[in-house]
């Protein structure tokens, strides 16, 4: 079975067995179905026959508290990501992909399924790196047509802050609650789409509205907010965004897209405590 799925305008597609039980885990993608037609940025088909390993060189190896251990891998004829835990190294994703992010293999070693969401958001992220688009990590609310971004450090308070604006701002709601997706269309405008990506948060949302404005949050002992400059808002968008910045292709496409849209939407930096004092004062600023 194959499914088409269109995030921001781009379509990819997903092909399993029919009876797959992982067609169960795909309920999140439903709202961004789509017919075949047209280009698709990437193709990812499951494959039970796990990649031969030799002859691959790693390029980079990561890992933290809210992220399993990744590492990422090159060869002549294209890419290989994989996924595992840090105390289950034995159960592991793997991902092979052609050099141009446009097709890929997708592969699951023991208890490792749970990895199928971030193998699909990091494919969208490096097939779409030169199509003026950014896979976001961020919390969009909605008010008044437009979309506000919220970004920081995990932890900072993203979430909480869109909550503030949804239970203090009247008119306000959730776009998406962790990877938004930002692109900036042919006239230069810069839109802000729910994904299929939202975090612990369901909101899956195949809606989009143009950027009001994207505001860098710090957890601080008082309110204060202020505009940034160019410099400073394109280094908080470029820490935020989600992709394979070490290939180089991928990496000037990021960093393209992050000049035009900082260059376009006001970006501001927020000290705030978690409190509707804060949401207010970044709301009357910002939505000006």
């Amino acid at each position: 079975m194959k499914k088409t799925y269109q995030v921001a305008g781009h379509k990819f597609s997903v092909t399993m067995p029919d009876g797959n039980s992982l067609w169960n885990e795909m309920g999140q993608y439903e709202p961004f179905l789509s017919d075949e037609s047209g280009q698709h940025v990437f193709e990812v088909t499951l494959d039970d026959e796990m990649p031969d390993l030799e002859g691959w060189n790693k390029v980079t190896e990561e890992k933290n508290q809210f992220f399993p251990v990744f590492e990422f891998y090159e060869c002549n004829e294209g890419w290989l990501w994989s996924l595992s835990q840090e105390d289950n190294l034995e159960a592991k994703a793997y991902m092979v992909s052609d050099k141009a992010f446009s097709k890929a293999r997708l592969c699951f070693v023991g208890k490792s399924r749970a990895f199928l969401h971030n193998m699909l958001s990091f494919m969208f992220a490096a097939s779409t790196a030169n199509k003026n688009t950014l896979l976001l990590h961020s919390s969009v609310t909605l008010h008044g047509g437009k979309g506000y971004l919220f970004l920081g450090k995990s932890g900072t308070g993203k979430s909480t802050h869109s909550q503030l604006w949804i239970k203090n701002i009247e008119g306000c709601e959730l776009l998406n609650d962790d990877h938004p997706v930002l692109k900036v269309e042919n006239n230069g405008t810069v839109y802000v789409y729910g994904s299929p990506w939202s975090g612990k948060t369901p909101c899956y949302r195949n809606l989009s509205a143009p950027v009001g404005a994207i505001v860098d949050l710090h957890q601080a002992k008082k309110n204060a907010i202020r505009r940034q400059t160019i410099i400073e808002a394109y280094g908080s968008v470029y820490k935020s965004l989600t992709g394979t910045r070490f290939v180089r292709e991928c990496a000037d496409g990021y960093h393209a897209t992050n000049e035009r849209i900082v260059t376009t939407v006001p970006c501001y930096s927020l000290d705030c405590l978690p409190d509707a004092e804060a949401a207010w004062l970044c709301y009357n600023t910002v939505s000006r």
